[in-house]
């Protein structure tokens, strides 16, 4: 049950750039309401099991800073899949696993392992094949700023998991730290909305359905369902479901979306697919996972 739970979660969450580029809205638009829509619920999933929560305030406090940078995660992310696509966008913002070990090591003593550190370069390597850099015929509006904005992406998730995790180190019920980080995202994507007009709060149909579809189903059920799951499963089978996740996202964007990346951005999604997997099997059990 608890393959089955992580794999189902890891399907759900590969729709989620799919689900964000059908409703056919604004980057934070997206990103705004995906908070707005997920905190109720999340907030009645953590109020039914409120009394094993025990966690002290400033615990709390940590989980909403950390979801201050998981909104600007998904407004750079939301605006890199328009510049390189749903599939290669949701691809690189998954390096997020290397910056997550570059910054345990900084921040709290967490030196990587030597394997780590090779693969650092290599994911890189094919990071900079996935962006199109010189190549002509590389698909995406803008393959290379979207390649930037998906790796500013992965930083700032990284920053999101390294506060996320610290937030909940008593082992409270998920929903309680999961609903915490959402208030905080909801707060950053709020705060730039209005500072740059940037969020439409018309409610239309059915660009609304489909963010409503992300909200609950990536947001909540699916980050539940994983964040149960891949703590209690065996490392290998850890990085298999992280894998899935890009890779299912890929096929979705070129099946709906018809996204057809270059040859060489196919052996650089490869080169960091592999990578990603590497540097999962090597941390798995130390991290939380990184679903986007």
């Amino acid at each position: 049950m608890t393959l089955l739970a992580a794999l189902a979660g890891a399907i759900l969450i590969s729709f989620s750039a799919i689900f964000f580029a059908l409703s056919d809205v604004s980057p934070i638009t997206g990103a705004f309401f995906r908070a707005a829509y997920a905190l109720p619920v999340l907030f009645v999933l953590w109020y039914l099991r409120r009394r094993q929560d025990h966690r002290s305030v400033s615990r709390r406090w940590i989980a909403i800073g950390s979801g201050l940078a998981l909104g600007a995660d998904m407004i750079t992310w939301h605006f890199s899949i328009d510049f390189i696509g749903a599939g290669l966008a949701t691809l690189i913002a998954n390096t997020s696993v290397i910056f997550v070990a570059l910054g345990a090591w900084a921040l709290l003593g967490e030196r990587p392992r030597n394997t780590t550190m090779v693969a650092i370069p290599v994911i890189l390597f094919g990071v900079t094949l996935v962006s199109g850099l010189g190549q002509g015929d590389a698909f995406g509006a803008n393959p290379v700023r979207g390649t930037l904005l998906a790796l500013l992406a992965a930083i700032f998730y990284a920053t999101f998991i390294l506060g996320f995790r610290h937030s909940n180190d008593a082992r409270a019920p998920a929903a309680g730290p999961l609903m915490e980080a959402t208030l905080g995202a909801l707060v950053t994507t709020l705060v730039l909305g209005l500072i740059t007009s940037g969020i439409d709060f018309e409610i239309t149909w059915p660009s609304h359905g489909w963010l409503l579809a992300l909200a609950l189903g990536a947001q909540v059920v699916a980050w539940l369902m994983i964040g149960y799951a891949l703590p209690r499963l065996p490392a290998v089978e850890t990085a298999t479901i992280i894998l899935i996740q890009p890779a299912l996202t890929m096929a979705w964007g070129a099946m709906i979306f018809d996204e057809r990346p270059s040859p060489l951005q196919i052996i650089g999604a490869v080169i960091v697919l592999a990578g990603v997997a590497f540097v999962a099997i090597v941390r798995a059990g130390r991290v939380p996972p990184p679903p986007s």
